[in-house]
C-alpha cells in the first residue's frame, strides 16, 4: 500500500510540475499582450486512504497533490479605481479638445485674431468723427462694419459648424459602446460554458472581457458585477447595458425638431436620455465620468444666443413716473425669476464651452451694432391711447444724412429681413394727458421667438443704402444748417468706451467692448488651462494606478523563467522518485518469487 501511494505521488508530481511548466510558457509568451494578466497556479492535497486508526488520529496515507486552480493575480480594488478615473480624464480632455477649437476659431493664437476687427471699427470710428464730412472716412468706416460683420458671422458660423459635427464623433462613441457591449455579452457566455464544469477558468476570454471594460470605462461612466456563474452585468449611467440575456442598445436621436445636434438615448428605456445633463457634474457625485459626457456638455444642447443672457430686472421699470410709487410685489417677483433664470443659465450656458462662448460673441456683437445704430438713429418711448408703450424714431435728435433730401432714421447695421421701422399713424398720450394723432417711425423691437427681428449673427448686414451711398449716414444736426452733429459723434465714441455687460450674469463688474473681449477670451483660455491641468493630473493619476496593477498582474521573464527551472527540477526530482520506487517494487517481487 505504502509503495503504491508512492507512486501516486510521483505521478502527481510530475503532472503538476507539467501544468506548472505550461502555466508559465503561457505567461512568458503573452509578456507583450495587451491587458494579459499573470497566471498562478495553486495546488491542494489530492485524496487519502484510511489504513488504521488509534486513539488519537486516524492513520491515514496521502496520494500526492491535485492542482487547486490556475489563477489570475488581479486586483479588483485597484481595476475599479482605474476605470473610474480613467473616465474622469477623458471626460475632462474632451472638454479641453472643444475648447482648444474654439480658440482657433478666433485665431488669438495664430495671429489673424478677431480683436483687430475690434480694433478697426474703432479706430475708424474716431477717424470719422475727427472729419465727418469726409466720404473717405465714411467709407472706410463702412467698409470696416463690412470686414467686421462678416469676420464675426464667418467665426460664428465656423463655430457652430463644429458644434454640428461633433454629431459624428458622438455616433462614432455610440456605436462603439454597443460594440464593446456586444463582445462583452459573447465573452460572458464563453466564460460561462467554460467554467461551468468547475474544471478550469477561462483566464484569457476574462483578460479580454477586461480590457473591454477598461476601454469602456473610457467613454462613458459604468458599473458591472459578476455573479457566480462568471456572467458579468455592465450599467451604464445607472441602466443596464448587458445582462445574461440581453443587450440593451444605445442610438442617437435629434435633440429637437429645430436643430441637428445628436443625443444618445435608451429605446429599450422608454426613449430616457442616457446621460442627465440638468445637473453641472462634479467630482464629489462622480458625475464627471466619460469622454461621451463631457463631449456633449461641451458641445451643448443649442446654439447660443444673446438672449439666453438673463437681464436684472431695473427697479426703475416698477416704479410709476408720474406719481414716483414703486410696486414691490412685482419687483420681486421678478427678481426671483431673474435668479432661476441664472441658475438655468448656469446649467444650460455657461456649462457648455461652445454654448457659452456664442452667446457671450453674439452679446458682443448685438452690444456694438446697437449702441452704434440707437446713437445714429435714436428712438424714444411713447405711450399709446391703449396703455401700450411703443419705440418711435426721436425726430428732435435723429441726425440726418449730407443728401438733399436729409436722410433720417438710417443705422449703419440692419436686419437682414425685418425693416428698422414702419410708418405708421397712432395716437398717443402726451405728458398733459392730452391725446394726438400723430405719422411716426415706430420701431420694430426684437422678439426673442422671431430670430430675423433680431441682431444676432447671421441676420446683420451692413445698411445697403448707406453702403451704396455712403452720405446717406446721419451724422448731420437735423436743424437745416447743414453743420455735423458734434454730440453724435461723441455719443457714438463714449459708448464704445461705457461700461456695456458682464461677461457672466454672476459677474459684478461691467466691462466696455474691448475689455468684454479680453474677458471674453480670457475665460474661454482659463478654462481650456483648467480642463488641461485636470486631464493632465487625471492621466498622471491613472499612469500610477496602471503601474500598481502592472506590479500586480504583469509577468515578469525573470519570474517565470525561475518558475520554469523550478518546475523542470520538480519534474526531474519526481522522475528519479517514481524510478527509484519501481526499482524497489521490482526487487521485492523478485525477492518474494524466490
Amino acid at each position: 500500500m505504502s509503495l503504491m501511494s508512492s507512486l501516486y505521488t510521483g505521478v502527481s508530481g510530475l503532472t503538476n510540475n507539467q501544468r506548472g511548466l505550461t502555466v508559465s510558457a503561457h505567461n512568458l509568451a503573452n509578456v507583450e499582450t495587451d491587458g494579459y494578466v499573470r497566471q498562478q497556479i495553486e495546488y491542494t492535497d489530492s485524496f487519502y486512504t484510511t489504513i488504521g486508526r488509534n486513539h488519537i488520529s486516524y492513520q491515514q496515507v496521502g496520494y500526492g497533490s491535485d492542482v487547486s486552480t490556475v489563477k489570475q493575480v488581479r486586483d479588483i480594488f485597484l481595476d475599479r479605481t482605474y476605470r473610474t478615473e480613467k473616465g474622469r480624464e477623458s471626460f475632462y480632455s474632451s472638454q479641453y479638445e472643444a475648447t482648444r477649437e474654439v480658440e482657433d476659431i478666433f485665431g488669438e493664437l495664430e495671429g489673424v485674431a478677431f480683436q483687430n476687427n475690434l480694433k478697426d471699427l474703432w479706430v475708424s470710428l474716431q477717424e470719422l468723427c475727427k472729419e465727418p464730412e469726409s466720404i473717405v472716412k465714411r467709407s472706410t468706416l463702412i467698409e470696416t462694419a463690412v470686414s467686421f460683420v462678416n469676420r464675426a458671422e464667418r467665426i460664428y458660423k465656423q463655430i457652430t459648424d463644429y458644434q454640428t459635427s461633433l454629431n459624428t464623433q458622438i455616433k462614432t462613441y455610440v456605436r462603439q459602446i454597443n460594440e464593446k457591449a456586444q463582445q462583452i455579452y459573447e465573452l460572458n457566455h464563453k466564460i460561462q460554458k467554460i467554467e461551468a464544469a468547475g474544471v478550469e477558468n477561462a483566464n484569457d476570454l476574462r483578460d479580454q472581457r477586461n480590457v473591454l471594460l477598461d476601454e469602456l470605462s473610457s467613454i462613458c461612466k459604468i458599473d458591472y458585477k459578476e455573479d457566480a456563474s462568471g456572467i458579468v452585468t455592465v450599467f451604464v449611467e445607472d441602466y443596464a447595458l448587458v445582462t445574461e440575456d440581453l443587450i440593451y442598445k444605445i442610438e442617437t436621436k435629434p435633440i429637437s425638431k429645430e436643430t441637428e445636434m445628436l443625443k444618445p438615448y435608451w429605446p429599450d428605456y422608454n426613449g430616457v436620455d442616457v446621460f442627465d445633463l440638468s445637473r453641472i457634474p462634479t467630482s464629489q457625485n462622480n458625475s464627471d465620468i466619460g469622454a461621451l459626457k463631457g463631449l456633449l456638455l461641451a458641445r451643448g444642447s443649442k446654439v447660443g444666443q444673446y438672449t439666453a443672457i438673463p437681464v436684472e430686472p431695473d427697479k426703475k421699470d416698477y416704479t410709476d413716473e408720474l406719481s414716483g410709487w414703486f410696486d414691490e410685489k412685482e419687483y420681486n417677483d421678478a427678481l426671483l425669476k431673474y435668479y432661476d433664470d441664472v441658475e438655468k443659465y448656469q446649467i444650460e450656458v455657461e456649462s457648455s464651452v461652445i454654448v457659452s462662448i456664442q452667446t457671450q460673441f453674439d452679446n458682443l456683437i448685438h452690444g456694438i451694432c446697437t449702441a452704434i445704430n440707437d446713437t445714429i438713429s435714436p428712438n424714444k418711448e411713447v405711450t399709446l391711447v391703449t396703455g401700450e408703450k411703443i419705440l418711435i424714431l426721436d425726430t428732435d435728435k435723429a441726425p440726418v444724412g449730407m443728401d438733399i433730401h436729409e436722410t433720417m432714421g438710417e443705422a449703419l447695421f440692419s436686419r437682414k429681413s425685418v425693416n428698422r421701422y414702419e410708418e405708421q399713424f397712432i395716437t398717443i398720450v402726451n405728458d398733459d394727458n392730452t391725446t394726438e394723432t400723430i405719422s411716426a417711425m415706430v420701431y420694430t423691437g426684437e422678439d426673442p421667438e422671431n430670430n430675423y427681428s433680431l441682431f444676432t449673427i447671421g441676420e446683420i448686414e451692413v445698411n445697403k443704402k448707406i453702403l451704396a451711398d455712403p452720405s446717406m449716414l446721419p451724422l448731420s444736426d437735423n436743424s437745416g444748417s447743414g453743420d455735423f452733429s458734434v454730440r453724435i459723434c461723441e455719443e457714438m465714441l463714449e459708448k464704445w468706451q461705457a461700461a456695456f455687460d458682464t461677461v457672466s450674469p454672476t459677474d459684478y463688474s461691467d466691462q466696455n467692448f474691448n475689455s468684454y473681449y479680453t474677458d471674453m477670451i480670457g475665460l474661454l483660455g482659463t478654462n481650456g488651462e483648467k480642463f488641461k491641468n485636470i486631464s493632465q493630473s487625471q492621466d498622471s493619476l491613472c499612469n500610477s494606478i496602471e503601474n500598481q496593477r502592472q506590479a500586480v498582474h504583469a509577468v515578469s521573464s525573470d519570474e517565470e523563467l525561475t518558475n520554469i527551472i523550478r518546475f523542470q527540477q520538480g519534474y526531474n526530482a519526481n522522475s528519479r522518485f517514481i524510478t527509484t520506487v519501481s526499482q524497489m517494487l521490482e526487487h521485492l517481487l523478485n525477492t518474494l518469487g524466490r
